[in-house]
């Protein structure tokens, strides 16, 4: 894939980022006031004032205040972007076991069926068969040059295989930084909702005469949901980043792997 397809693609990812990133504020927002905040879940029809339905789970979240939609909009985040991260880096594995891949590759090209190798990428359409289709496509030219010496060739050879390598990292792990944003702020932004629900407990605590027991409970509420969902959203993003980066890792060390082995088998059979 050349540079000037990777910066149009860079384009439309960095597109398709703050449309996931608005739609799921819009969407979480108007969940919230709408489904969550319809009266039918409370008792006395009053969404402010009135308590939610025993049971009413709907009813309860909504109790948690302003938060709670800021807290939804980065949970549906972490769940959109962890869907394409597992779309793309599905993708990027290309057809069938990559071990496989790898090995009939190998042999291919100790047999110097280069030909046949690169066809056999062309079906494999994954970021490792991109790299060594680049490998040995410059494996193919190398082989009948004579204006460079070995040593020139396996030089030449190892650069290709970087580049390649370089154009295709970037694909593997864009977007893993809002996953992982995703994972630092919602626990800290739970807290803040907990701190504001509380300050509105103790505030109902101080009142003169008897405590306000319905804005006691409505303060313990906001403080207890905002930490539920802070840390649930915290605890999703943390799991999903540490998957795509062991995957990631996974696919960059078999590419590093089969590059140094066509360098190896270039070297061998290059005069």
């Amino acid at each position: 894939m050349s540079t000037n397809q990777k910066s149009v693609e860079s384009g439309i990812g960095a597109f398709f980022a703050a449309s996931v990133i608005l739609s799921s504020i819009i969407v979480s927002v108007l969940v919230y006031m709408f489904v969550m905040g319809d009266p039918s879940h409370f008792e006395g029809g009053d969404a402010e004032l009135g308590h939610p339905h025993p049971g009413d789970i709907l009813g309860i979240v909504y109790k948690g205040g302003f938060i709670v939609p800021i807290l939804m909009s980065i949970v549906v985040i972490i769940i959109a972007f962890s869907i394409e991260r597992f779309l793309t880096i599905s993708k990027a594995k290309g057809r069938g076991r990559l071990n496989v891949f790898v090995r009939n590759l190998q042999n291919m090209v100790n047999n110097n069926q280069i030909e046949t190798a690169v066809a056999e990428c062309d079906k494999q359409k994954g970021s490792l068969a991109n790299v060594m289709k680049a490998g040995l496509q410059r494996f193919r030219l190398l082989q009948n040059d004579t204006s460079m010496d070995k040593d020139q060739k396996v030089v030449a050879m190892q650069k290709e295989l970087e580049e390649a390598t370089a154009l295709e990292l970037p694909m593997l792990s864009k977007n893993l930084v809002i996953i992982s944003t995703c994972a630092s702020i919602a626990t800290l932004v739970g807290l803040i909702g907990t701190v504001l629900g509380m300050i509105k407990a103790f505030s109902a605590l101080a009142q003169a005469g008897a405590p306000d027991a319905v804005a006691l409970a409505n303060g313990i509420s906001e403080a207890l949901i905002n930490t539920a969902l802070g840390i649930s959203g915290s605890t999703i993003a943390i799991i999903m980043y540490n998957y795509f980066t062991t995957q990631i890792d996974s696919l960059t060390y078999k590419i590093d792997e089969s590059g140094f082995s066509l360098v190896q088998s270039f070297a061998t059979q290059s005069k």
